[in-house]
């Protein structure tokens, strides 16, 4: 099989689960695979998610703006980048199970119940769009309840990852890098759409 061939379509999908798994049980052998090598995993975890959402919900708005190689490469893969983005935020799950039963006090103390209610329901979405990702399934539920859902769903995952960081941003500045990021991908989609919008009315 070819390089190229592994970062097109569904190998696309493999090679990225295989580098998120090397990662993570990367990441947990230079913290000794330890009860607080829980937090690394959870930590990574999060920024691979990031990086794999924002490279999924801004695929169609970049290659509107800046058609060249890499946009047209990223807006054709653009399931496949979500998907491994569900992946990605399936490990973050099983990273905080482990950290639930590795630490069960500090957990208690470091969640609440509105986290795991506003938690489970990005979950259901992430599930359930990638559930739907596929031809055949898409089609099963019609095309303007797949745009409710893709869309709607994003966004919901969009405004936790705005939460999160955010609320991280105040005790730890560096993380509004991360909220920075997810504002201008959201202005560039919204600058997409209305660009989108005046030439149909052209």
């Amino acid at each position: 099989m070819s390089e190229r061939s592994l970062i097109e379509g569904w190998p696309l999908l493999a090679t990225l689960t295989a580098a998120l798994a090397a990662i993570v049980l990367g990441d947990a052998a230079a913290h000794g695979f330890e009860a607080e090598s829980t937090r690394a995993a959870i930590r990574v975890t999060a920024r691979t998610s990031f990086v794999l959402f924002c490279l999924a919900y801004s695929a169609a708005a970049l290659v509107r703006f800046w058609p060249n190689t890499w946009t047209r490469w990223q807006r054709r893969n653009r399931r496949q980048l979500g998907l491994a983005f569900a992946v990605s935020h399936l490990m973050h799950a099983a990273a905080i199970g482990a950290f639930a039963l590795a630490l069960p006090e500090t957990f208690r103390q470091e969640t609440s119940l509105g986290m795991f209610v506003a938690g489970g329901l990005g979950y259901l979405f992430i599930l359930a769009m990638a559930a739907t990702s596929f031809d055949r399934t898409a089609a099963a539920i019609g095309p303007r309840a797949w745009r409710w859902l893709h869309g709607f769903g994003a966004f919901y995952i969009w405004v936790g990852f705005v939460n999160g960081f955010g609320s991280r941003a105040m005790a730890k500045p560096g993380y509004w890098v991360f909220v920075a990021i997810l504002l201008a991908v959201m202005a560039l989609r919204l600058a997409a759409m209305r660009k989108k919008k005046v030439a149909a009315h052209a």
